[in-house]
């Protein structure tokens, strides 16, 4: 790989900004002023760009330094995580799977679809979850090895990602036992007249709901939207609403929250995807998810 830039020089320049000017940074690196600026000019003449512009009696970024700030930001947050990420790499030999865990994705399918991978005696798994766009972000820096979700990236001409389906499963209505029989009576026009839970517009599955209610010619007697899936299912269980959920899971629905099933919701599926950074897949670990999909399928 061919550098037209000083890291070093980059370093500098980091230190300056932080700092919020020269001599601080020179002090901050024991080095002379004259140096420190020295090696700033040095980089701006590489990139062809000043960074850093006068301003009062001091210096400010300019739109490349902006830039450039950002972009360094980065690269040194990386290089601060190096040495712990190699000590602990040669002090326990194991085999890491970082993945990111979208907000919409139901808990308890994401055990089940991580399943194939949790029996890896050298295991040493971290999970993050947070908004799908947060975690494409990291999954660009490489701060993640693969992020479950249950829809595909959204076109980003800055970022080459690949989604490779993981399966799906059919969706259904679950009831408490206290909602249970009203809800099965006439069932799905029931939908009507007992309380009903769903998820938030901004699921994946909640447009594919709506559709299916107009469809139905219903109109649910909606008495909450719920974001986070589990809390939707704790909600509905302990007596606030029917709710929808997939069937993949539904033995565990029913022996962990004691609700049953109500009915299929004909036509609506929620997808599961597992998405990477390369077109072919080069973690052993997201090679085996990917590899045992059939087996998510209900």
């Amino acid at each position: 790989m061919s550098l037209h830039f000083s890291y070093r020089h980059l370093y500098y320049f980091w230190v300056v900004a932080k700092e919020g000017g020269m001599a601080r940074a020179a002090a901050r690196l024991g080095m002379a002023v004259q140096t420190v600026s020295a090696q700033v000019r040095e980089l701006e003449r590489a990139l062809g760009h000043a960074l850093l512009a006068p301003a009062g009696r001091g210096l400010a970024l300019t739109e490349a330094g902006r830039a450039a700030l950002r972009q360094a930001e980065q690269i040194f947050l990386l290089g601060e995580q190096l040495p712990a990420l190699v000590r602990d790499a040669a002090d326990t030999p194991s085999v890491r799977l970082a993945a990111g865990i979208s907000d919409g994705l139901p808990k308890l399918v994401v055990h089940r679809l991580m399943g194939p991978v949790l029996d890896e005696p050298r295991l040493h798994l971290a999970c993050r979850q947070a908004d799908l766009d947060v975690l494409l972000g990291d999954l660009a820096l490489h701060r993640l090895d693969v992020v479950l979700a249950d829809r595909a990236p959204p076109p980003n001409p800055n970022l080459r990602l690949y989604a490779h389906r993981l399966g799906g499963s059919p969706v259904a209505w679950y009831a408490p036992p206290a909602l249970l029989a009203a809800a099965r009576r006439g069932f799905p026009a029931s939908l009507a007249r007992v309380p009903v839970l769903l998820p938030t517009p901004q699921a994946a599955v909640r447009p594919r709901l709506d559709h299916w209610f107009e469809r139905a010619g219903l109109r649910p007697r909606v008495v909450g939207e719920v974001g986070d899936s589990a809390l939707l299912k704790t909600f509905g269980a302990g007596g606030l609403g029917v709710f929808p959920a997939a069937e993949l899971v539904e033995d565990d629905l029913v022996q962990r929250y004691g609700v049953r099933r109500v009915g299929r919701c004909e036509g609506v599926e929620e997808h599961y995807l597992a998405i990477g950074s390369e077109k072919k897949v080069g973690h052993p670990l997201v090679q085996r998810l990917i590899a045992a999909r059939q087996a998510v399928r209900h």
